[in-house]
Parts: structure tokens; C-alpha cells; sequence
């Protein structure tokens, strides 16, 4: 029964685009067979997203981030100082009510700087906490590495994590990626590091025999998609002239408004173009296509790897953003897909990547991508020594009394 299972409390913050939080729904739908899941989401949740009914989701004020770098309010009806006050009191409520056995929490300490302010006060409630919960960091398989301050902001992290929490789960391959390489405090970790494969959609791809010789073209949220979409559209009818290639063109649910109805303005009267908004299921569309042009998030590269799709990618790379740019290298280097630096796409460059596309065959190398029902594994495994530990604490603490 749900009452019999540990809680877990679950905070995710999506701030740019939706990487974040699809990743953490897909890990979270897969923690509730075992725990019952309280999931703090931070951010704006997407209309056309379908949450999974085992968890309970409570929305926090949404705060999100410009492209300057700066937090700002999603709420109208509350200032930024507002949300963060409300956030702040929700979060402890929650946590007082609910009385976890487990906190997970997605990217904090090594990112999400900004939200100190509220989750400091969750991690010295745990702290004080007579039945002190496991409290887990969730990390993505590669680090942003190019802030200015780099070793302070990881020795920052390096001091948190080993204060407050009681380990790291990495959502990677170690043979793909190690924390190591992408975080490098002067001092090392105390706490243990636990790889669990990279976190794939749950269910199954559609197992297609002929993929449509079809072009599929998105930026996950699409929050920053809009330079390869207008890219793309230009290039459109130069593949239909040459090649009669059909573009199915998904915008992404956080694609501004303005870049929105300009695309819808464009793509009226293109041969060969179907534009959406969203979908319900990318894995299953990029299934269905033959060759795939993207940016190169975490979500959008497990879709990529689980359809199977001869796939380009864009990596954003903007500012001190160098994790998709990380990534994408070294899934080229694995023969897994192409890349082109987005500095650099053109309309012909972009028209002869798709050409040699239709004739590149992915790599199937061998990646761990059990990553959702691992971190189930690693995380039961925790509680359940920690709770034997406990057992064996206080029968010794018995044995004395009584002697």
C-alpha cells in the first residue's frame, strides 16, 4: 500500500528549458514504484506535459532564467522576493508534513546557485532533523566547466556536499562521462559517488521496419531554438527542390511567443513542412522519421539514442554554457551522430549536413541506459543500510541499559 511506502521527497527546478524536468518526472515515475514521491517542482510546467499519476506534485511559485542570467518571476501575481518568501515556507511545509525518509535533489550543489536561498534551509532542517533523512544529489552525465571562478564554485560545492548530503547519483555512463572531468574541487569529495546509466523515456520506442525518409527538426523546450529554426526554414525549400524531403519542424512548448507565430508566418505555403508546437511522445516521432537535427541536451540525446535515428546536433553553447558543446563531442567521437558548432551552421552547411545524413549509419556502442531503475536500486539500497545501522544502534543502545 502507498502508506507503507518510505517517503521521498523530490525538488527539481527547471529554469531554461525542459531537460531538467523531464528527466526528473522519468526518474521520479520509476521511484514511485518503491516510495512514495513528493515532487517540488520549481519551474513552469508545460501545458502539453502529462504528469505520472503515482507521484504527488507540488508547483512551487515558478521562477525561470533570462537570458541575462537573472531570475525573474513566472507568477504575475508575485514579485520575485514574493515567490522566493513563498517557495521557501512551501518547501520546509512539505518537508515538516511529509517527514521523509529520502531527499533527492536535482542539480544543487553543483548548479542552481541562485536557489540557495531556499534550499539551504530544507538541507539544516534535515540536518536537525532526530530521524534524519538520506539526502541525495541527482546529476545529469556532464557538468558546466567554464565559469570564471570555477574552482571556488566546486570547492563551494565540494564543502556542501560533504555537510549536508550523503552522496551523488550521476546519471551517466562513467566510460561516456565521470564527474571527475567536469568537476575538480581542489579538495576531494568525502561522499560517495554512484554512476546509475543515463535515464532513458520510460516505455517502449515503437519498433518501426521502414522509417519514413523524413527530416525531424527540434530544440527540446525550445526556450533558445529559435536560431536553428530559422536555419532550418530557410533551407527547406532547397532539400524540397533537390531531394523532395519532408520536414516535420517541432517548435517546443517555451519557444517565445513572438518566435512562435513568426515561424507560423513562415512555414504557411512551404512545401513539405509540418510544423508543431509540441508533441506527446519525441521518441516515437523521431522513430518514425529517418534523420534528425537538434540541439543537444540530456533528454533530447536519450530520445536520439533510444529511436535509434541518424541524428545532427546543434549544441547550445551561449555564455558559459559548454555542457551540450561536452557533450555532443564525445557522442561524435562514439560514432553515435554528427555535430556542428551552431557558431558556424549556415543554410548550405545545414543543407549538406542533412544530405550526409541520409547516408550515416549510427554507431550502436554499448552505454548504460538502465539509469532510472539503478538510481531505484542505489537509493533503496542506501535506506535500507541506513535503516539496519539504525536497528543495530539502538539494540546496542539497549544492551547497555539493561546489560
Amino acid at each position: 500500500m502507498m502508506q507503507n511506502k518510505p517517503v521521498l521527497l523530490f525538488y527539481c527546478q527547471h529554469s531554461l528549458g525542459m531537460g531538467h524536468l523531464v528527466r526528473a518526472l522519468t526518474l521520479a515515475e520509476t521511484l514511485a514504484e518503491r516510495f512514495t514521491v513528493i515532487f517540488l517542482n520549481g519551474g513552469r510546467f508545460p501545458d502539453n506535459t502529462i504528469p505520472p499519476k503515482s507521484i504527488e506534485i507540488i508547483n512551487l511559485p515558478p521562477l525561470g532564467m533570462s537570458e541575462d542570467n537573472q531570475l525573474y518571476s513566472q507568477d504575475d501575481r508575485y514579485s520575485l522576493s514574493e515567490a522566493h518568501v513563498l517557495r521557501r515556507q512551501m518547501i520546509l511545509t512539505a518537508f515538516n508534513h511529509y517527514q521523509p525518509q529520502v531527499i533527492f535533489i536535482e542539480l544543487f550543489p553543483f548548479g542552481r546557485k541562485k536557489f540557495a536561498g531556499e534550499l539551504l534551509p530544507l538541507l539544516k532542517a534535515a540536518k536537525r532533523c532526530d530521524n534524519k533523512p538520506i539526502v541525495l544529489c541527482s546529476l545529469r552525465d556532464i557538468m558546466v566547466n567554464a565559469r570564471k571562478d570555477q574552482v571556488r564554485h566546486d570547492d563551494r560545492a565540494r564543502w556542501l556536499v560533504d555537510r549536508y548530503f550523503d552522496g551523488v547519483l550521476v546519471h551517466s555512463d562513467p566510460k561516456f562521462a565521470s564527474l571527475e572531468e567536469s568537476f575538480q574541487p581542489s579538495k576531494p569529495l568525502n561522499k560517495p559517488v554512484h554512476y546509475t546509466g543515463f535515464v532513458l523515456p520510460r516505455g517502449e520506442a515503437r519498433q518501426l521496419n521502414i522509417r519514413q525518409r523524413q527530416l525531424v527538426v527540434s530544440a527540446g523546450g525550445g526556450m533558445v531554438g529559435a536560431p536553428l529554426f530559422q536555419i532550418a526554414i530557410e533551407a527547406q525549400s532547397i532539400l524540397w527542390d533537390k531531394l523532395k524531403l519532408p520536414m516535420t519542424m517541432v517548435a517546443g512548448p517555451f519557444l517565445p511567443e513572438a518566435d512562435w507565430f513568426e515561424l507560423q508566418g513562415q512555414a504557411n505555403n512551404l512545401p513539405g513542412l509540418t510544423l508543431h508546437r509540441s508533441v506527446p511522445n519525441m521518441t516515437d516521432l523521431l522513430a518514425s522519421h529517418s534523420i534528425s537535427v537538434s540541439q543537444c541536451g540530456y533528454n533530447t540525446v536519450m530520445d536520439i539514442l533510444k529511436s535509434g535515428i541518424a541524428a545532427l546536433v546543434v549544441p547550445f553553447a551561449q555564455g558559459q554554457e559548454d555542457e551540450q558543446t561536452n557533450r555532443a563531442k564525445r557522442l561524435s567521437q562514439l560514432g553515435l551522430l554528427r555535430k556542428v558548432d551552431a557558431d558556424g551552421l549556415d543554410v548550405d552547411l545545414f543543407v549538406g549536413e542533412v544530405e550526409r545524413l541520409l547516408q550515416f549509419v549510427p554507431d550502436s556502442a554499448a552505454l548504460d541506459v538502465d539509469g532510472a531503475a539503478r538510481s531505484a536500486d542505489i537509493i533503496s539500497d542506501l535506506l535500507s543500510s541506513k535503516t539496519s545501522a539504525m536497528q543495530k544502534e539502538s539494540l546496542v543502545r539497549l544492551e547497555a541499559a539493561y546489560g
